[in-house]
């Protein structure tokens, strides 16, 4: 797994956030999502708390809330989606600005609208100070299935060389002077994916063949580092403690 490669949602600070290990983080991420998913959507204000705590760790972490926000807009056809809940839902309506709207949809827009913004922030904020590469290897030390860690870490390390590829087959296609933009011409794009595939396994099998050449059995070398303390695992639990204390106070209530 070569320290060169970086996901471009990785942000190169010296936090406390960044320093604790990768799998502490993906534990507290996992548990946080869970809360704020088993929450029921009528808590509003349970809502505004995990928000409210997500900040803090947006805070801690030295990330710029705007580049949050710019990464956040993947949600968007979420958003559309439960935006048009309210008109096309059932049951009890209510009469807003002259539209008609329904409670059960006004409900499950929000629902939808809260969770996921709340899962995508929590998940962007973990990528932005975790590399990829510690992402793995997060995984791994928590025993995430070898075959998964294994598919990511050569994924990681080719879909650089994979991009360049098809990148010089479309400059090749440009060259000859074809570039389609319609429908009708579909044909063209299947059959540069299709050899973009070829081209790709056949790589994989001389990289797997030539790996097991040196004494490959199946699993990467772990690297060397140190595992996560007991201070780690209680720093990164701060997170998902407290929204279950939110998530808690917010049902009693």
């Amino acid at each position: 797994m070569g320290a060169g490669h970086a996901h471009p949602l990785h942000l190169d600070h010296d936090s406390p956030v960044h320093r604790l290990p990768a799998e502490v983080k993906i534990v507290a991420t996992l548990l946080f999502t869970i809360v704020v998913v088993l929450t029921p959507r009528e808590r509003f204000l349970a809502f505004a708390g995990y928000l409210v705590l997500l900040v803090g760790v947006l805070v801690l972490a030295k990330v710029p809330p705007l580049w949050l926000a710019k990464r956040a807009t993947i949600e968007l056809p979420f958003v559309l989606l439960a935006v048009a809940l309210p008109f096309a839902g059932h049951g009890e309506r209510v009469h807003w600005l002259g539209m008609s709207l329904s409670i059960d949809g006004l409900h499950g827009a929000w629902n939808i609208f809260a969770k996921g913004t709340l899962g995508v922030l929590a998940s962007l904020l973990l990528a932005a100070t975790t590399t990829a590469r510690d992402l793995i290897l997060g995984l791994d030390r928590l025993r995430c299935p070898q075959v998964f860690t294994q598919i990511a870490t050569f994924m990681l390390r080719y879909l650089d060389i994979l991009a360049d590829d098809a990148r010089r087959m479309r400059v090749a296609r440009l060259s000859r002077g074809y570039d389609p933009r319609f429908l009708w011409q579909v044909k063209a794009f299947a059959v540069g994916v299709g050899a973009l595939f070829i081209r790709s396994y056949e790589r994989g099998e001389r990289v797997y063949l030539a790996m097991v050449a040196r004494g490959y059995s199946g699993r990467l070398p772990r690297p060397d580092g140190a595992a996560a303390t007991t201070a780690d695992w209680a720093r990164s639990a701060t997170l998902p403690i407290a929204a279950g204390a939110i998530a808690l106070a917010a049902v009693l209530s």
